[in-house]
């Protein structure tokens, strides 16, 4: 069922960043469980961009409309909804329906917008953040003193990713990324060490790093390309992450190598995952890491802040690979 209308950037057809406009949609109703959130921002992720391309399509139930996270006000609440109230600041993940004026969430995947932080930045929390601490911490199991390796230290989840290490390890990290600018962004965050992928070879660099022995966890989001670096880079009993497939989705495997090693690979998404399944994550989330933010132990590294008009162009510096952090699109800046 749906009410008056909203802004929102629809897609005709898929294709590049031209097939994005400014439209007009049927604002969206809560169903049971669920909460209405008058969105303040809400952020762009790679998913976006394949998702605008035809490659991945929303789960069964979700708006057919991009944005994979919002933050802003809760609006209404959903039949069984208990502890939010109308006007809460909030942020979530969601399912699809974050670039528009309102969009519905499951009331077990929000999460209050800690103190001293803004609508704006909060809506670069949820997706990365949660991301990385789950594939780190949760698949992975990064212990206290291990090695942690992450590709694309600069990106939204590799930011996020060297933060929490450092702050619930503490871990040691190392990270690559393409350029010089973005390696002192990771510096600043606390990474040890940064390769500068295009220069270096990544795997050597890594043994070289750890006096041969490897990381113990790598977080990935390339796929095939690096599948023969990464295991080579991988210590004994070591742990390979894959969340993306930017690189491809087929590679040869030395099955022997892995063995003897007793590495492990783990592929993992987000998304697709039940909705119950992701509030269990994200109340796990929340107790282990929340209270931070507050406290300026984490933040979201924010490259660029855009009106919700101009979505092409947020699409285009990620897939550019331009930004450091996350770009996030402003909806409604009478909110804050």
């Amino acid at each position: 069922m749906t009410e008056a209308g909203m802004r929102a950037v629809v897609l005709d057809g898929f294709g590049g960043p031209e097939v994005m406009r400014l439209g007009e949609v049927p604002r969206p109703r809560p169903g049971p469980g669920q909460v209405l959130i008058r969105v303040a921002a809400t952020s762009v992720n790679r998913a976006d961009l394949q998702q605008r391309g035809g490659n991945y399509p929303p789960p069964p139930g979700e708006s057919e409309l991009l944005g994979l996270e919002v933050a802003g006000l809760v609006e209404a609440l959903g039949e069984g909804v208990e502890g939010w109230r109308i006007g809460d600041r909030v942020m979530s993940l969601v399912g699809g329906g974050g670039y528009a004026e309102y969009a519905t969430a499951a009331a077990g995947t929000l999460m209050p917008v800690p103190d001293g932080i803004d609508l704006v930045r909060a809506a670069g929390i949820s997706e990365v953040f949660i991301t990385a601490w789950l594939n780190v911490f949760r698949e992975a199991a990064l212990a206290p003193g291990e090695t942690l390796l992450v590709h694309g230290g600069a990106s939204g989840v590799g930011t996020a990713a060297i933060q929490l290490a450092k702050a619930l390890g503490p871990s040691r990290v190392i990270v690559t990324v393409g350029d010089e600018r973005k390696a002192e962004t990771c510096r600043k965050l606390g990474a040890d060490h940064v390769i500068l992928y295009k220069q270096e070879n990544f795997a050597e660099r890594v043994l070289a790093l750890t006096e041969g022995r490897g990381a113990d966890v790598i977080l990935d989001h390339i796929g095939a390309a690096y599948l023969e670096p990464n295991l080579r880079s991988l210590a004994i009993y070591g742990r390979l992450v894959i969340i993306g497939l930017l690189g491809g989705g087929k590679a040869e495997l030395n099955i022997g190598r892995m063995m003897v090693k007793r590495q492990r690979i783990i592929g993992s998404v987000l998304r697709a995952r039940p909705i119950a399944e992701k509030a269990r994550i994200t109340a796990a989330f929340r107790e282990a890491a929340l209270e931070r933010f507050a406290r300026g132990e984490l933040k979201p590294v924010i490259h660029e802040v855009l009106p919700l008009a101009e979505a092409r162009r947020a699409h285009e510096l990620i897939a550019a690979n331009a930004n450091t952090g996350k770009v996030i699109l402003q909806v409604d800046p009478s909110l804050t």
